[in-house]
């Protein structure tokens, strides 16, 4: 399977401890296409349905539904965690990313 960085996986994330995103749900690739091609790990933000208006979270619509991406709980998984691709990020959504994420960890 070929993963490209802003699509959106179904991601199986149990076993998972504490405050974790847990469950099967979706998830955005965040790690640079290089890395998916080449390593057996990928780096993910898990979706929530459920969230407050966090400066770590961004909010898309998916599947006509609203769903917010978790900058906060950013990770990296294995392959075989992922059961299918989803769909993709808009072009303004994956902006809005870069920017959180720019601004959560490098500023």
């Amino acid at each position: 399977m070929e993963l490209k960085q802003y699509e959106i996986i179904l991601v199986n994330l149990n076993p998972t401890m504490g405050s974790e995103i847990k469950k099967t749900g979706p998830c955005i690739v965040i790690s640079p296409n290089e890395m998916n091609t080449y390593l057996r790990t990928i780096i993910i933000a898990p979706m929530s349905t459920a969230s407050k208006n966090y400066p770590t979270r961004i909010e898309i619509k998916h599947n006509d539904k609203i769903g917010w991406i978790a900058v906060d709980q950013i990770r990296t998984i294995d392959k075989t965690r992922i059961l299918k691709v989803l769909g993709r990020m808009t072009k303004p959504e994956i902006k809005q990313l870069k920017s959180v994420i720019k601004e959560t960890f490098v500023d």
